[in-house]
């Protein structure tokens, strides 16, 4: 099956649109091959800010309206605690949103962007959009990362090489309680680090600290700015330190 295939068989759906790589393909697919599919973005504290700005910027140019659902999600007590399966209750509170929302906008049908190079046995938010009967079409269609972005240029879509983004909860250590305010400090210290120039890195918090994870190529330029790297960071983080393990 192609998603040609799939969106002919499934013609309406509402979609979970976070304005990534992966969803950004399922979106064009079903604005092309469907006939009517609806994007949905739940916007949490763990999506930064350009998150939402790369999905309403790619609806715009597909011409289809997005949805956003605001979701307190801190307010889930299993995800604040921040536990090793996190990522099970967050999905869940996150598609039973949109489920919600979904059904009294009249679908039924709920699709997401889980890809077929995504492990299962890795990923607990899978086991939660499995129970909640979400359907995966690039993973039904056997796309992987690579076969995404391939089709994703060959689409003209602006996210085709878009770096892989994991939520902001995930700089947070296992076991140690999420908060609003230290989600912020991570965001606003990876704004300041896009801004002087860095891709494709985290700021990971260690011990009140900001960990710098970068990749191999910007290394000796962190190493060798320092100073600005600490200034740039100085307003949320005191400490900031460079892992030397690249990404």
């Amino acid at each position: 099956m192609d998603l040609q295939a799939f969106f002919r068989e499934n013609p309406r759906a509402a979609l979970g649109f976070s304005g990534g790589v992966d969803s950004a393909l399922l979106l064009w697919a079903g604005v092309t091959y469907g006939e009517q599919v609806r994007p949905y973005f739940v916007k949490t504290a763990f999506q930064p800010q350009f998150e939402l700005e790369d999905a309403r910027r790619l609806c715009r140019e597909l011409g289809v309206e997005l949805t956003v659902i605001e979701l307190d999600i801190l307010a889930a007590p299993r995800v604040a605690e921040n536990p090793g399966d996190r990522c099970y209750h967050c999905k869940r509170a996150l598609f039973t949103a949109l489920r919600d929302r979904a059904q009294a906008d009249g679908f039924s049908l709920l699709l997401d962007g889980t890809n077929a190079s995504d492990d299962a046995g890795d990923r607990p938010g899978m086991r939660a959009i499995s129970e909640l009967s979400v359907r995966s079409p690039l993973r039904e269609c056997g796309l992987t990362k690579d076969r995404v972005r391939a089709l994703s240029r060959e689409a003209g879509l602006f996210t085709w090489d878009k770096p892989a983004y994991a939520c902001l909860a995930t700089r947070i250590p296992t076991g140690e309680a999420i908060t609003a305010e230290v989600l912020e400090q991570v965001e606003r210290a990876e704004d300041a680090l896009f801004a002087l120039g860095y891709r494709d890195f985290r700021v990971r918090v260690f011990h009140g600290a900001a960990r710098l994870q970068l990749r191999e190529d910007q290394l000796q330029r962190a190493a060798c700015e320092a100073g600005k790297l600490r200034q740039a960071l100085g307003p949320w983080f005191q400490t900031v330190l460079l892992d030397l393990a690249p990404r």
